[in-house]
């Protein structure tokens, strides 16, 4: 091929590579513009597929009217009520009953200390659609309004679910603003360019773009659950994997542009360089999401589809666009600091060279000091609160959480919500007996029949998610042969029990998917061992800080059931990320001829800026989700980012080079670089004669 045919095909290929783009995203927008509407935050989407309470939920959709609403109305005067706060009571109710389609008439409830009275409110008005039983909540809060020193609030289920779904509706403006903004700062600090930074967020904002067309696709193919929470963690990963990307692709197309003339050759050759460490770490993070698929809560298992579209979105971008738009605009995007061509960077003594010394000097020391800390610092996980429970789930207090602490209060001897058991129609009469005869029930009723089932609706006399109603509801499963207990009580059980059960079957899936990557890019088997070992400390130290602020910092009154699953997958397979830059260079510098420890101390040295770089960003976009109104998210948003600090840098930084300086050419066992090189043989001349 001539000398012309080459520079033309230099010059052709980032347009075409830009022309491509260009089709795929108008292929994707009209999805991408559409996953909005799929994105759902019902019950049943963050409920386990094959639990009682998941099939009461179903069940309801099915009958006449569809899914319904249930409220409790809550009037409420500290000193008693008065007769004018009972007529203000009865008026607010009739002219609800009189505004919208109630199954029943409400009839008041007051407390036995007279400072309270709650109308219990069921409609099937609202259907399935969300949007609709938010707009019916908003419009009964319209009118039963607090007046004179009379508080009225507005509770129960159906109330709860609006204010969820309010929080949720307002993650998608704020998270992406939000986590576009964190990682613009954090560029143009790292990059200390006006023109630079933006080529990685722009190529990442597109990525982001075309994960919602790929979602939508799966959604509409497979069923896939989309919900506000996936969503969200989907664009975290893609701006926070694709930039880490991004940052190590643009280290090395530096280092190339210093020997290599044309920046086409230099993108090739950098490309050759750290693209199987990209490709392994962005396999390791999809694999590890991909294992999620294996739990049975609805959520956790759409989120590993979703999480994976998000990763393998911002590879292809950060392998293709990325390279092609920065070809294009040549050594000048890099302006003020431009990498000429035969210049070497300026020399003087980095952080991280000091720290590969430290850790050179001593290894076993440091090693055996890090992993003490590290224990001791897991063991703050035995201070983690209890289960969440429905009323502490939100940052601020809706009024529906109010309404319950109220309910509480006034009404000790009674759950103020309901348990629903769903009978099949033809045994409604004897399972309200049976219901009615358990131990720890005040009440039931026959409510609506359909679909070949009848709902009848249980009162327990203790009050809601305590120990006492969780033995009722045990006792009614024990009970009830052939019928579904569900309600918001029954939820919350099945959620912890089914959240231990993941947890069991998720975590050796990951460590082994995880521990087969490793070992087939790294060709040993002692470093990918070190690697996970390493990111499981982390794990367990993240959570253990997480224990020693949640209560007494952040006054959370309990811990999510998904935090330990979720946190360990993204830990484990995000962690690694780091593990694998390291570590490849690292292997790099002993084929080509480094003793261990050099290798080691030369790895450290020339990716500790990048991964202290990539560290800071994804730490920074996961910690975007402590903004949000959900104490799940903001619990899950600390792990996750402290773990990513405290993995870059220190286990990335003094353990994992300590181990391998400790270990020399053991790390790789059993390889064919763990053998110490042979000498030649001497060459001996004949004697002559």
């Amino acid at each position: 091929m001539g000398a012309g045919q080459t520079t033309g095909r230099r010059r052709a290929v980032p347009w075409v590579m830009l022309a491509l783009w260009i089709g795929v995203l108008a292929i994707a927008s009209p999805f991408a513009a559409k996953l909005a509407d799929v994105q759902r935050d019902r019950v049943t989407d963050y409920l386990p597929a094959g639990a009682d309470s998941t099939q009461v939920a179903e069940i309801q959709t099915r009958m006449p009217g569809g899914e319904t609403t249930e409220l409790v109305l809550v009037y409420h005067r500290d000193g008693g009520l008065t007769a004018a706060d009972r007529a203000t009571a009865d008026r607010q109710v009739r002219r609800i009953a009189g505004e919208h389609e109630l199954t029943g008439t409400p009839q008041g409830v007051p407390s036995r200390d007279g400072t309270t009275l709650m109308y219990p409110v069921t409609s099937n008005e609202p259907g399935d659609d969300e949007d609709l039983r938010t707009e019916f909540v908003d419009d009964i809060r319209e009118t039963a309004r607090s007046t004179g020193g009379l508080t009225v609030q507005v509770g129960g289920p159906g109330a709860v679910s609006a204010d969820s779904a309010k929080v949720y509706d307002s993650l998608d403006g704020p998270l992406l603003y939000t986590t576009v903004a964190v990682v613009a700062v954090l560029l143009i600090l790292i990059y200390r360019s006006p023109v630079l930074w933006l080529v990685p967020l722009a190529v990442a904002g597109i990525a982001d773009y075309l994960s919602m067309g790929v979602a939508y696709g799966l959604n509409q193919a497979f069923g896939t659950t989309v919900s506000g929470a996936s969503t969200g963690i989907m664009t975290i990963l893609v701006f926070g994997a694709g930039t880490d990307y991004a940052l190590l692709i643009v280290a090395r197309y530096r280092e190339e542009l210093r020997r290599i003339e044309r920046p086409y050759d230099a993108m090739r050759a950098a490309l050759r360089g750290c693209g199987p460490a990209v490709l392994a770490s962005s396999g390791t993070v999809a694999a590890g999401l991909l294992c999620l698929l294996a739990a049975d809560l609805n959520s956790n298992r759409g989120m590993g589809p979703l999480g994976t579209v998000g990763v393998l979105c911002a590879l292809a971008a950060m392998l293709t666009l990325l390279p092609a738009v920065l070809v294009l605009l040549g050594r000048r995007v890099f302006w003020p600091i431009v990498p000429g061509y035969g210049s070497t960077p300026k020399e003087r003594r980095s952080l991280f060279s000091a720290m590969g010394s430290s850790a050179g000097r001593r290894p076993v020391t440091v090693l055996v000091t890090g992993a003490v800390a590290l224990g001791a610092l897991a063991l703050g996980a035995l201070n983690l609160p209890g289960d969440l429970k429905q009323e502490d789930s939100f940052v601020d207090r809706p009024e529906s959480v109010t309404a319950m602490l109220t309910l509480a209060e006034a009404y000790p001897e009674r759950s103020s919500q309901p348990i629903t058991v769903m009978a099949p129609a033809g045994r409604a009469d004897a399972t309200l007996e049976a219901a009615t005869a358990t131990e720890g029930v005040e009440s039931a009723r026959i409510g609506r029949t359909g679909d070949g089932w009848t709902e009848v609706s249980v009162t327990a006399s203790a009050p809601p998610q305590t120990d006492a109603e969780t033995r009722t509801i045990e006792r009614l499963r024990d009970t009830l042969d052939g019928s579904y207990v569900g309600g918001p009580s029954a939820q919350q059980i099945d959620l912890e029990k089914t959240n231990a059960r993941d947890q069991k079957v998720v975590v050796p899936i990951v460590l082994l998917s995880v521990l087969l990557i490793l070992v087939a890019l790294l060709r040993s088997l002692v470093a990918p061992l070190m690697l996970v070992a390493a990111v499981v400390a982390v794990w367990g130290a993240s959570l253990g800080i997480g224990g020693l602020v949640f209560g007494p910092l952040f006054g959370f009154e309990g811990t999510d059931p998904a935090l330990g699953l979720l946190s360990f997958v993204f830990l484990v397979a995000l962690g690694v990320d780091y593990g694998i830059f390291l570590m490849h260079r690292m292997r790099e510098e002993s084929l080509g001829g480094a003793e261990p420890a050099a290798a080691a101390l030369t790895a450290l040295r020339t990716t500790g800026g990048v991964i202290a770089s990539a560290g800071l960003v994804l730490a920074a976009t996961f910690a975007v989700l402590m903004n949000m109104g959900l104490v799940s998210l903001v619990q899950l948003g600390f792990v996750i980012a402290v773990g990513v600090l405290l993995d870059t840098f220190l286990v990335r930084t003094y353990l994992v080079t300590s181990a391998s300086v400790a270990l020399g050419r053991k790390v790789w066992w059993p390889g064919r670089m763990a053998q110490a090189p042979q000498p030649a043989p001497l060459v001996r001349e004949p004697e002559r004669v």
